[in-house]
């Protein structure tokens, strides 16, 4: 069923003793915007765990594939596409393969079918075997904390080493030491958007929509590791417009909803430090606000 309607929302989630995205250029520590001081968590990684919840529910199995995923070989991906819609005799040469002959808005069709991640958040798949480009109708923004958060390394031992001429080095000790990361505690706010224009290009339906809103309230609690700690979802605030075009702007909406620390709270560890206060005074006409979790 196609979209009828634009979608913005609010997603608030927090992590405690953990590291809720590392940066691979800065040794893994937790990101952190240098003036500010606050935690930040980039829209691939709250991405990736939208992906990788779709995968688990819906068995990666068609219309809900998964394009970008671990050890993925994404021209093969393409390969198929071509297969799909009958093409395959354009695989043949280096130049064919590039140009894609005819068929590249039919390849790219057979692609938004057929993969969830591709049709909600788009993709750029001209490389190699072109399937064109796709502009996601779904989009978020990077994370960011309500207050400071701190980075904190810890030493870490394992009572194993990886070689016998490590063992013979430490006389059988066999001790080996590590560096781990943690944020105390953190309460992240995120923003998205749903273009019902661009989802009606791609195929994303009001079934993928439910499912995007029963993957933010869920992906934590199937992403567990040592190194995350602990983290969930904390409010899904969701303002639906009864346009496709929109009857308010983002910013204004996302304004209604304002986490703040308590009084005479100095070091928030926990997410009953915060009280999330939600204007739902003078909607303006045309938008209403529903909490999802």
């Amino acid at each position: 069923m196609a979209l009828n309607n634009r979608y913005d929302f609010v997603l608030l989630f927090d992590v405690k003793d953990g590291n809720p995205n590392g940066d691979p250029d800065a040794g893994n520590l937790p990101r952190v915007d240098a003036e500010t001081g606050r935690g930040l968590v980039t829209d691939v990684s709250l991405k990736r765990k939208v992906r990788n919840f779709v995968g688990i529910v819906k068995g990666e199995q068609p219309p809900f594939e998964i394009y970008v995923k671990e050890k993925a070989i994404l021209n093969k991906q393409h390969e198929r596409a071509y297969q799909g819609i009958g093409a395959a005799d354009l695989l043949g040469g280096e130049d064919k393969k590039r140009k894609g002959g005819d068929k590249v808005n039919e390849a790219r069709d057979w692609m938004c079918k057929n993969f969830y991640d591709v049709r909600t958040f788009g993709a750029v798949m001209s490389t190699g075997v072109n399937c064109g480009q796709v502009r996601g109708p779904v989009q978020l923004t990077f994370a960011r904390s309500v207050d400071p958060v701190v980075a904190q390394e810890h030493s870490i031992t394992r009572m194993a080493v990886a070689t016998e001429a490590e063992a013979e080095k430490q006389d059988g000790d066999n001790r080996t030491m590590g560096r781990k990361f943690t944020v105390p505690y953190g309460l992240y706010i995120a923003h998205g958007f749903v273009s019902a224009h661009l989802a009606n290009q791609t195929g994303f339906s009001e079934e993928d929509l439910e499912l995007l809103w029963k993957s933010l309230e869920q992906m934590f609690e199937h992403d567990r590791s040592a190194a995350r700690g602990e983290m969930a979802t904390r409010g899904l605030y969701v303002f639906r417009h009864d346009s496709q075009l929109g009857n308010a702007p983002a910013h204004s909406l996302f304004s209604r909803i304002q986490p703040k620390l308590n009084d005479g709270v100095a070091v928030p560890r926990d997410f009953s430090d915060y009280t999330v206060s939600v204007n739902e005074e003078g909607m303006p006409p045309g938008v209403t606000l529903e909490r999802k979790a």
